[in-house]
């Protein structure tokens, strides 16, 4: 009893120090991909710089600046989870996570001004079309790009959905779309061996397409995370959740919100009116157990326990 009376006087929390440290791993996981993300588009840069150099090709050159633009995407992301880790603040009382958000409307940006230079590099060589050397190469470069962002997308895509980064999904998108930007690359050299000058500036244009379509679904996923919006089967997964924890009358409105990519819970529950303080404050609890075992990336948890009659 003078357990539940202590506990009763502090914040409803349960194992926060395994919170925090499943917190932190999340964190190491996301600079880890960034930084294994870097590592291998800036290879891949630098094997196309070489191309590039000895073809003089334009399209090759764009694709280049784009894995190279696409690579130093990882600062602000890395910059944001190191924020994310600072203890909040009298300030910031819930922490930094949200800097995750703002490296995510700087990595849409970045997606958009892609597609601008894509879409004008691709308008200009079609206007003025230049011929190409080294075209076998020109290909084997292109390919080199593809595989490179190709890799580098799905590794961040999954290691962000697994966190729940949203900006290191759209991060991931951003690398596909510059994979895709380096399949031009491939076509515009085999038009190239054909004859067809033409044919690399129209499979850009066709390209920039593609990367708008995938600039749409990065910005959505941004602006979601930024109006707070979550996966309406996790409020249901927390509704039932609650409902189904003995002592629990009935459930109130349940507010899910993600601050980086960790959740945040608040909700409250009816109980028994007769209960006395320490036997409502165990049932919370109880519930904010059953809660964080529930909802995967729950983080923190405010229960509010009313007596029966607050809802009569």
């Amino acid at each position: 009893m003078s357990h539940r009376l202590r506990h009763a006087l502090t914040p409803h929390s349960h194992d926060s120090a395994g919170k925090v440290d499943t917190a932190l791993e999340s964190s190491r996981a996301g600079l880890r991909a960034l930084w294994i993300s870097l590592a291998v588009l800036g290879a891949t840069a630098a094997v196309q710089a070489v191309v590039v150099a000895s073809s003089g090709s334009v399209a090759l050159l764009g694709d280049t600046l784009h894995n190279v633009a696409d690579a130093l995407t990882a600062v602000p992301l890395g910059v944001a989870f190191l924020l994310g880790r600072r203890a909040a603040t009298r300030r910031y009382t819930y922490g930094f996570g949200r800097a995750e958000d703002l490296a995510g409307i700087v990595i849409v940006l970045t997606i958009a001004a892609s597609a601008v230079f894509s879409g004008y590099e691709a308008v200009r060589r079609l206007l003025d079309p230049q011929d190409m050397t080294h075209i076998g190469y020109v290909a084997l470069a292109g390919v080199a790009g593809f595989a490179g962002n190709e890799l580098v997308a799905r590794y961040r895509i999954s290691v962000g959905r697994r966190i729940g980064s949203a900006a290191l999904v759209a991060d991931g998108l951003h690398a596909r779309t510059d994979g895709f930007t380096s399949l031009a690359v491939l076509l515009g050299a085999g038009g190239a061996a054909l004859g067809w000058r033409w044919a690399d500036p129209v499979v850009g244009l066709l390209i920039t397409v593609a990367i708008v379509l995938v600039l749409k679904d990065a910005a959505r996923e941004i602006y979601r995370r930024l109006m707070d919006a979550v996966d309406p089967a996790l409020v249901d997964r927390a509704e039932t959740c609650l409902r189904d924890t003995p002592g629990v009358l009935g459930v109130g409105t349940v507010r899910l919100r993600w601050i980086g990519h960790r959740l945040h819970a608040e909700t409250e529950i009816t109980v028994g009116a007769d209960l006395s303080l320490a036997a409502a404050h165990a049932i919370a609890v109880d519930a904010e157990h059953r809660l964080s075992h529930a909802v995967p990336r729950l983080t923190t948890a405010l229960i509010h326990p009313d007596p029966e009659h607050a809802h009569s």
